[in-house]
């Protein structure tokens, strides 16, 4: 006999239905009308007229393009792994039993959590700049922030795994360090996969701000362009899009790890074969 399902809410009636419909042609009429009034402005301050757009099929504008993309994946790239390296250290840290190891690795993350990510970009260039370049002033500022930040993604996550987990594997002698890498962390991974993948985001538009630091990213070249172009409007739209696509790339990437973890745990979690 099949377990009852749980109701939420109510199933909408006939006037409820019609309510929704009637808001969500609203919503549409409303977009619409905002994209053609956003339009309108464009093309009333001429930024819509065909010399605007034309450097875009300049090759060496579409080359500019791509290396500014590439510098900020790669950026996006070494300071993901790095926040990442970080993040799980700083978290174990933080769990460690003893108060001279746990509490000196609070005080350090709430220090890198609380300053903005911008000044820590800005600090390493000033102080380290000369040495590292702007390249790993971007790397080290994103890191120190997002991996922080990650740290306590991830502490959340191993604190939510039930407690009986933990004392089930502390009963047949696995030793604190197997328990974590083995029980606890797989567990946490599977649960907080999708605010890690929203961190991950946050930091790739975070990356941008190495234009600050005069890094040659993608805003930096859309910055340039529009300037020498005099089109900047049309340029950061063209850039905003670029973003809206890797973001869109590494979204996808989430749907298929996730989907591909979903699938492992229903594996491994499932009925043995034979069992009643």
């Amino acid at each position: 006999m099949s377990a009852p399902t749980q109701v939420l809410f109510d199933e909408p009636g006939p006037r409820a239905r019609r309510m929704n419909v009637g808001l969500s042609i609203l919503s549409v009429i409303l977009l619409l009308g905002l994209i053609a009034f956003i339009g309108w402005k464009f093309s009333d301050a001429g930024q819509l007229t065909a010399a605007k757009w034309e450097p875009f099929s300049y090759a060496v504008i579409q080359k500019a393009l791509l290396t500014g993309m590439w510098a900020t994946i790669k950026v996006a790239i070494v300071a993901t792994i790095l926040a990442l390296v970080v993040g799980v250290t700083f978290a174990l840290l933080r769990l460690a039993p003893q108060k001279v190891i746990s509490l000196p690795s609070t005080i350090v993350l709430e220090i890198f959590r609380g300053v903005p990510v911008l000044l820590l970009i800005f600090a390493m260039f000033l102080l380290f700049g000369n040495e590292i370049g702007s390249f790993w002033s971007v790397v080290i500022g994103l890191t120190l922030y997002n991996g922080m930040v990650i740290a306590e993604i991830i502490r959340a996550g191993i604190l939510a795994v039930p407690r009986g987990q933990r004392e089930a594997s502390m009963s047949i002698g696995m030793r604190g360090a197997q328990t974590m890498r083995m029980i606890l962390m797989p567990q946490a991974i599977r649960a907080m996969m999708p605010t890690l993948i929203a961190q991950v985001v946050v930091l790739l538009k975070d990356s941008a701000l190495g234009f600050i630091v005069t890094y040659q990213d993608l805003l930096y070249q859309v910055n340039s362009i529009g300037r020498a172009y005099n089109n900047l409007l049309p340029t950061f739209i063209v850039g905003a899009v670029i973003f809206i696509l890797i973001n869109m790339v590494v979204a996808g990437i989430a749907r298929y790890l996730e989907k591909r973890m979903s699938r492992k745990t229903a594996a491994t979690t499932g009925p043995a074969k034979g069992a009643d």
